[in-house]
C-alpha cells in the first residue's frame, strides 16, 4: 500500500575509487531469487497489511466481550496500524545493525507472540499491550525489510516488483476478512486469535526467503565474494553520507578516528585472546566474551550512525514549505481510509444489513477494488499528457467525497457502491512515493517517505479512536465521517495552494541573479 517506484535509492556498485577493484553484477538483480523477494514482500503484505485491514470483524467481538466504549475498544486497532508505521524510522536501526533476514524473523516471532497472547486477555488494556503494541512492533520489523529487499533486488523492474508486491494488501484484506469471520462463528474470537498467531508465523519463513545479495569483487585479479547487506541498508535509509555531512551531523575526520579505535580495540581483544590461550578456559571464556562485546559495540555504533544520519540529517526537507504542506495532509488522510475498515462492520449491523453483508463484506469491496485502483491510476498517471500530480490530487478529492457521503447511504447497494469509490480512489498510495520525489528530488527521497510514512501512522492511531469517541457522545457515527472528511478536506487545501507558491520561487530568484 505504501510503496511503488523508486522508494529508496539504491546504488548496486562499488563506490571504492581503487582501480584494482571492479564488481561484478549478480545475477539475481531483476531476476532469479528476486522474485522470490517478491514472493515474500507479497506474504508479508497479506499476512500484515491484509490482517489489520480485517480488524473490523474483531472489533465487534471485543465490543460485546468487554463492553467497554467504542472510543476505549478502536484504540486496540488504531494502535496496532499506528505503531506499524510510526515505528518504521526505528526499525531502520535494526536493519542497519543485524541486516532485513534477521529483524523480519524476530519481527515474525513478536508478531505472533501478540496475536497468541492477546487470545488470553481479559480486558481491553490488556489487548493494548499484547495486540497494539507486541503485535505493531512485530508488525513493523517484518514489513520494512520487505519493502527495503524488493528495492535491493531490482533496478530496471523496480515499479514492476513494488507494484506486484504491495497488491497483497489487498488481497490479504479480502481473505482474512473471511478467514477471521469464519474461525470467530466456528471457534470464537480467542481462539481464532491464537490460530491467527500461528498463521503470522509463517512471517518467520517470508524473512527466511530473504536472502542478503552478494556481488563479486575481484580484487588484484583474485575474485571475493562480498556480502552487500549492510552498505545496501545504509543505502536504503539514506542515498549518501554526502548529505549528512552537509547537515553538520558526520565529520570524516571524526569517522576515520572512530573507525581506527574500533579496529584498535578488536585487534587488541584478538591479541589477547590469541596470548591467552595457554592460560585456563575460564580466562578464554571471558576474553572470547569480551572480543563479542567490541564487536557488537562496533556494529552498535555505526548502526546508529547510519540511523541518524537517515533521519535526523535532512533538516532541509522541513524548509520546503510544499513538503511541510503534504506532512500536514498525510496527519489527516490516512485516518479517512482506516475508519470505514474499523467501524463499518458495526454500522452494518445497525443497519440490520448483516445478511447481506455477510455474503459479500463491504471492506472485502474496498480491498478488491483497491487493487484496481492503484494499478489504473498508475497507468493513467503514466501517460505522457497527464500530470501526477493532478491525479493525485483528483483521487483525493474523490475519496474526501466518498468519506462525507458515506453517512447518507443506509442500504447494502448504497454502501457497496460509495465503497468501491473509496476503494478505488485510495489506490492513490501507489503514487505516493512518485509524488513526494517530485517534491524533494531523488536525493532526499528515502528520507521523506518515510517521515511522510510516519505521519500517515499517527493518523492510523488517532482516526478510529477519534470516530468511536464522537460515536459515545452523539450515538452516531455521522459525525466521526463528518469532521474527519473536513480535516481530510483541510490537508488537501493546503496541498492545493502551495504548488503555486513554490513555483513563483524559483522564477523570483533568477531574476534578482540577472539583475545582479
Amino acid at each position: 500500500m505504501y510503496t511503488s517506484r523508486e522508494d529508496i535509492g539504491y546504488d548496486f556498485g562499488d563506490n571504492s575509487k581503487d582501480g584494482s577493484k571492479s564488481t561484478q553484477t549478480n545475477p539475481n538483480i531483476d531476476g532469479g531469487w528476486a522474485w522470490m523477494i517478491v514472493l515474500s514482500s507479497f506474504l508479508v503484505h497479506i499476512l500484515i497489511m491484509g490482517s489489520q485491514m480485517a480488524l473490523g470483524v474483531l472489533n465487534i467481538e471485543w465490543l460485546e466481550e468487554f463492553n467497554q466504549s467504542r472510543g476505549l475498544t478502536a484504540w486496540v486497532s488504531s494502535l496496532s496500524m499506528g505503531i506499524t508505521l510510526i515505528v518504521g524510522p526505528f526499525i531502520g536501526l535494526f536493519i542497519s545493525m543485524c541486516g532485513c533476514r534477521k529483524t523480519a524473523i524476530i519481527g515474525g516471532i513478536l508478531n505472533a507472540l501478540g496475536w497468541i497472547l492477546s487470545a488470553y486477555a481479559s480486558n481491553v488494556h490488556y489487548l493494548f499491550i499484547t495486540f497494539g503494541v507486541t503485535a505493531g512492533v512485530g508488525s513493523g520489523m517484518v514489513y520494512l525489510p520487505a519493502v527495503v529487499m524488493v528495492g535491493q533486488y531490482f533496478q530496471k523492474r523496480r515499479a514492476l516488483a513494488q507494484g506486484l508486491s504491495t497488491t497483497g494488501t489487498g488481497f490479504g484484506a479480502f481473505l482474512m476478512t473471511a478467514l477471521l469471520k469464519y474461525l470467530c462463528v466456528e471457534f470464537g474470537w480467542r481462539n481464532a486469535m491464537f490460530i491467527q498467531g500461528a498463521i503470522a508465523l509463517n512471517l518467520c519463513v517470508c524473512g527466511a526467503l530473504m536472502r542478503p545479495l552478494s556481488s563479486k569483487e575481484v580484487v588484484n585479479g583474485k575474485c571475493i565474494l562480498r556480502n552487500n547487506s549492510e552498505v545496501n541498508h545504509a543505502k536504503a535509509l539514506s542515498h549518501s553520507t554526502e548529505t549528512v555531512k552537509s547537515n553538520g551531523v558526520l565529520n570524516g575526520e571524526q569517522e576515520k578516528k572512530e573507525e581506527a579505535t574500533n579496529e584498535e580495540v578488536l585487534d587488541s581483544a584478538q591479541r589477547i585472546e590469541s596470548g591467552g590461550k595457554s592460560r585456563s578456559g575460564n580466562c578464554m571464556y571471558g576474553l572470547c566474551i569480551l572480543k563479542r562485546v567490541s564487536q557488537l559495540t562496533v556494529t552498535v555504533r555505526k548502526g546508529f550512525r547510519i540511523w541518524y544520519s537517515s533521519y535526523f540529517g535532512a533538516a532541509s526537507l522541513f524548509t520546503n514549505r510544499v513538503f511541510v504542506a503534504f506532512i500536514i495532509w498525510a496527519l489527516f488522510a490516512y485516518s479517512s481510509f482506516v475508519i470505514p475498515f474499523i467501524h463499518l462492520p458495526e454500522i452494518v449491523k445497525q443497519y440490520n444489513l448483516s445478511r447481506q453483508n455477510n455474503i459479500f463484506p463491504l471492506t472485502s469491496i474496498i480491498a478488491i477494488v483497491h487493487i484496481l485502483g492503484k494499478v489504473i491510476l498508475g497507468i493513467i498517471s503514466d501517460l505522457p499528457c497527464i500530470s501526477t500530480w493532478n491525479v493525485f490530487l483528483m483521487a483525493n478529492f474523490t475519496l474526501v467525497a466518498c468519506i462525507l457521503i458515506l453517512p447518507l447511504m443506509q442500504t447494502y447497494i448504497g454502501l457497496a457502491v460509495i465503497c468501491a469509490l473509496i476503494g478505488f480512489s485510495s489506490g492513490y498510495f501507489s503514487l505516493m512515493p512518485v509524488v513526494t520525489e517530485d517534491l524533494v528530488g531523488t536525493k532526499y527521497l528515502a528520507n521523506a517517505y518515510g517521515i511522510i510514512i510516519c505521519a500517515n501512522g499517527i493518523s492510523a492511531l488517532l482516526g478510529p479512536p477519534f470516530a468511536g469517541w464522537i460515536y459515545d457522545i452523539t450515538q452516531k457515527y455521522d459525525f466521526s465521517f463528518y469532521i474527519c472528511g473536513l480535516l481530510y478536506m483541510v490537508g488537501i487545501i493546503f496541498l492545493l495552494f502551495q504548488p503555486c507558491i513554490q513555483k513563483k520561487q524559483p522564477r523570483e530568484k533568477s531574476t534578482e541573479e540577472a539583475q545582479v
